[in-house]
């Protein structure tokens, strides 16, 4: 007898193994299929908004820009991000106010600054979503979100340039919007030769 024959118990054990290896790369590769469904819905933008957009012929819900929304949706809207202002970005986020990092208490009278808040808010909400950030989403966040959003809000320049620079004296003013002149009933472009009749 051949001691280096198989037995049947160490047959039934080695396919036991064989099937334990299947069941974990089934699993893995069902993860892992999720992942690049859920990267492919975000690339393609299938992934932005809630429930099952994208399926049986509708179009993909986008989050609303706040600047369209009106009456009670943008009361709402504005409400949900007024509370993740004062909880999470003010608090954590900005620090020190200065002439060159201004801010206003009254961010919500300034519609440049509650747009870029908005769209802030928003990246936050997906890039923070385990389901769809992956492990680099608050990275990305902060990068390319949250970094050139205060920057420009607080910038000497932005939206409150003529608020508050100093925390011991509260200033809130609305800059002046810049006039624009109606559109001439022909326009022209500068320089083209007008056509003979």
């Amino acid at each position: 007898m051949n001691d280096d024959a198989p037995t049947l118990d160490g047959l039934a054990e080695d396919l036991e193994d064989i099937k334990a290896n299947i069941n974990a790369f089934a699993a893995q590769l069902e993860t892992t299929t999720k992942k690049v469904d859920a990267v492919a819905a975000v690339a393609t933008g299938n992934g932005q908004g809630e429930g099952d957009a994208g399926k049986k012929g509708e179009d993909p819900k986008t989050p609303p820009f706040i600047l369209l929304l009106t009456g009670d949706t943008y009361a709402a809207e504005l409400s949900a991000l007024a509370g993740w202002v004062t909880n999470l970005l003010v608090p954590t986020y900005l620090g020190e106010i200065s002439s060159s990092a201004t801010w206003c208490a009254s961010w919500w009278d300034h519609p440049a600054a509650v747009a870029r808040l908005h769209a802030l808010w928003l990246a936050w909400q997906q890039l923070t979503d385990p389901e769809t950030c992956g492990l680099t989403g608050p990275s990305v966040w902060h990068r390319d979100h949250l970094d050139p959003a205060v920057s420009h809000l607080r910038a000497p320049d932005g939206p409150f340039a003529a608020c508050m620079t100093d925390p011991d004296r509260p200033q809130h003013a609305v800059l002046m919007v810049p006039l624009v002149a109606p559109l001439p009933a022909r326009p022209t472009v500068a320089g083209a030769v007008p056509a003979t009749a």
